[in-house]
């Protein structure tokens, strides 16, 4: 795949910051996480809720006039704007049980350095616990399947039991056709002058 405007989205603990990481590092273009746009900067973090057109104009400061990017995260919701701009989505998913097992040795690692709120934490993780539950609500498989039918820009579904050189060179290596992709977008490849608390 060409350096583009690209989004990185799955469940909390299926390997979405690291693969947009790596993709970007490898197109040397900048990385962003919605979670630093959707929440406002607090110790401790994920308390205050940045509202809405607010995180899009700070997108719009920082990183969205770019010709490239890697965005990791989910915007189901409040994003539109931002995926309207962009060439193409990767999907990750990955068995819940794994999911969840990575999960939670994630947040052990992040909350090494610092007092750990018991109670925050296992409200967080049933969160996350419910994302492959049909019946929830809130962010899940099933909100994100119908999110994802609604694109405009071609999607690439990924299992993040591979590891995340695999991930990224598979990234790397897709090729969507000229017809998959937003029609300014093709006009764009064409030569044409121009006119992510990961509660999120």
């Amino acid at each position: 795949m060409r350096r583009s405007r690209l989004h990185v989205m799955g469940a909390s603990g299926s390997g979405t910051t690291t693969l947009a990481r790596a993709v970007a590092d490898v197109w040397a273009v900048p990385h962003a996480d919605a979670d630093d746009y959707f929440w406002l900067p607090t110790d401790p973090p994920y308390v205050h809720i940045r509202p809405p057109g607010d995180r899009v104009a700070l997108m719009e400061q920082v990183f969205l006039p770019r010709e490239a990017w890697v965005l990791s995260g989910s915007m189901v919701g409040w994003g539109d704007e931002v995926i309207s701009r962009c060439d193409a989505v990767v999907f990750l998913t990955l068995d819940p049980t794994e999911r969840m097992r990575r999960l939670e040795a994630r947040e052990r690692v992040q909350r090494e350095n610092r007092p750990v709120d018991e109670e925050a934490l296992a409200v967080f993780l049933a969160w996350a616990r419910r994302y492959d539950d049909p019946s929830f609500d809130g962010r899940s498989r099933t909100t994100h399947e119908a999110w994802l039918s609604t694109l405009p820009c071609p999607v690439l579904r990924l299992d993040s039991t591979l590891t995340t050189d695999q991930l990224r060179d598979a990234v790397l290596g897709w090729r969507p056709s000229a017809g998959d992709l937003p029609q300014e977008r093709v006009r764009e490849a064409c030569g044409s002058p121009r006119s992510g608390r990961r509660w999120s």
